[in-house]
């Protein structure tokens, strides 16, 4: 689902984590969001020159997460399995829940 390429770069221990030791946190982290929050829906963000392609999740309340998938397939791939709701932000832009929930955020 991931990409195979085994990690190079090193962390503040000294050991970076294994490929599959990131997917599998990046792909518990977005289940603990979705189990957690109400309303989920998922967001397919196109790379950038600055990052790769995204999973953006995005419950009722505005509240988000964004995570790094290695293309945009594997983002629509990972929504489908978590049995949400999922769009291409190219096509339907970012709905105004999250952009007020970034504003209460700022406010505090």
């Amino acid at each position: 689902m991931f990409s195979r390429r085994p990690a190079t770069t090193s962390t503040a221990t000294g050991v970076a984590p294994a490929s599959s030791d990131a997917r599998r946190a990046t792909l518990a982290h977005l289940q603990d969001f979705v189990r957690t929050r109400v309303g989920v829906e998922a967001y397919v963000e196109p790379p950038t020159p600055d990052t790769g392609a995204t999973l953006l999740l995005i419950a009722t309340t505005g509240e988000w997460t964004r995570r790094r998938v290695p293309d945009e397939r594997t983002a629509f791939d990972v929504a489908g399995s978590l049995g949400v709701p999922v769009y291409n932000v190219r096509f339907t832009g970012y709905p105004q829940r999250m952009r007020d929930w970034n504003s209460r955020q700022r406010r505090r």
